[in-house]
């Protein structure tokens, strides 16, 4: 058979591409094993199951610093959650325990999931699989008991707590937001670049007077500016447009002046009807520094709040190593954990999570201490400036009433004189 040369040189060609191609795909298809040597002993050295289960058993303040929370929360915890961990495999599967510790292991010491894999003899694919998986299950399923939609008796009963604990009566909460920071997730741009260079997304929180999330939201690219974060986000777009479901408007304590419940928040964010924040400027009038006073014990609440939640759960410190979406619901599991571990604390009077002395603390005199969180040099990145200097009509009169209320009927010895 007679080949001319542009025929040879094209089977040549033909013959070259296949092998290259035959050579790269026998590499990229040819498995080692099928499971690492390393992680076929999982079940007998592997960290669930030799020195978890030892520290469980022989150590309490171990298993506190490894999970945040004693036996009794843990043990709930864990009914509560482990339909939902129930896994089935061909091979044998990971045991609902075991992916819970996982998970608060890394949430709560903030370590690298490719750390995990190596202690807990897992692929890092199946650890990350398992953190946003848990991460999930444990939002929805606690959220719906540790942080639902609250009514108007709820409202009210918060009010009640700041009135008495912060002496600041009708509010609500207060609110705040933070960045948290993220590795630089792929083909993102400068879409999460926050304005410290870093790259982040945020979250904005309510609490109420005991330290405990009343609201979240999370997910807002670090770029967007802060205005348009409170513009779009769900707790903005409600006090934007007043429709949260407060009470009516009540008569202050031991007065006959009528104002509408409130938060209060930082100079970051807009002063509102139903959003009090303090007057502006640093040379102020005695009136106005009563009120930045009064004002600022009760916003300092959610910054002891954000500031336990960073300091139990590290990994809110930390680039979280995940795309964002998974993020998000890294950042979710972290406050409804917070809040289940309040709220437990408090019912079965552990206060095994946030002792007395963990939180800033006033003596009689007003004087502030600072809590042992601060101690722990995690420092969430505050957002900045969450709306126009435009006030809305009625919240400066408000602000006014409010003031005038503290200098007579709603006076405390301890404000400044």
């Amino acid at each position: 058979m007679d080949f001319e040369n542009e025929d040879l040189v094209l089977i040549m060609s033909l013959f070259q591409m296949s092998y290259i191609y035959l050579k790269y795909y026998s590499k990229v298809n040819t498995r080692r094993w099928w499971v690492r040597p390393v992680y076929q002993e999982r079940n007998e050295k592997g960290y669930f199951e030799t020195t978890f289960k030892f520290i469980k058993e022989n150590d309490p303040d171990l298993f506190f610093k490894s999970t945040r929370m004693n036996h009794i929360q843990y043990n709930l915890l864990l009914s509560l959650v482990k339909k939902r961990l129930t896994k089935s495999s061909i091979r044998k599967a990971i045991s609902r325990e075991c992916r819970m510790v996982l998970t608060l292991t890394y949430l709560s010491q903030g370590v690298t999931p490719n750390y995990l894999a190596w202690s807990f003899r897992m692929g890092a694919s199946t650890v990350r699989k398992i953190i946003v998986e848990t991460c999930m299950v444990f939002w929805d399923v606690l959220s719906p008991i540790y942080m639902p939609e609250l009514n108007q008796s709820d409202w009210k009963k918060i009010s009640k707590e700041f009135g008495e604990r912060w002496n600041m009566p009708n509010c609500v909460g207060s609110i705040d937001g933070k960045h948290i920071e993220i590795k630089c997730p792929p083909n993102s741009g400068s879409k999460y670049i926050n304005y410290k260079g870093y790259f982040s997304i945020v979250l904005l929180g309510v609490c109420d007077a005991n330290y405990t999330f009343s609201a979240v939201d999370v997910g807002a690219y670090g770029s967007q500016s802060d205005a348009g974060i409170f513009r779009n986000c769900e707790i903005g777009k409600k006090i934007l447009t007043n429709s949260i479901n407060f009470p009516p408007l009540e008569n202050l304590p031991n007065s006959q002046k009528k104002v509408p419940y409130y938060f209060v928040g930082d100079s970051a964010f807009p002063l509102r009807m139903n959003l009090m924040r303090p007057y502006p400027g640093i040379f102020l009038n005695k009136r106005e520094e009563v009120f930045n006073y009064r004002q600022s014990r009760a916003r300092r609440v959610i910054e002891n709040t954000f500031g336990i939640l960073a300091a139990r759960w590290r990994i809110l410190g930390k680039a979280i190593e995940f795309h964002p979406e998974s993020a998000d619901k890294i950042v979710l599991a972290c406050t409804i954990l917070h809040n289940f571990l309040k709220i437990t604390d408090v019912v079965h009077n552990s206060k095994t999570y946030c002792p007395d002395l963990y939180c800033d603390s006033y003596n009689e005199h007003g004087e502030r201490f600072n809590g042992g969180w601060r101690q722990e040099s995690i420092n969430l990145l505050p957002v900045r400036r969450l709306g126009s200097n435009n006030r809305a009509d009625g919240a400066a009169e408000m602000r006014n009433t409010l003031t005038n209320y503290f200098l007579n009927e709603g006076k405390v010895s301890f404000q400044p004189q």
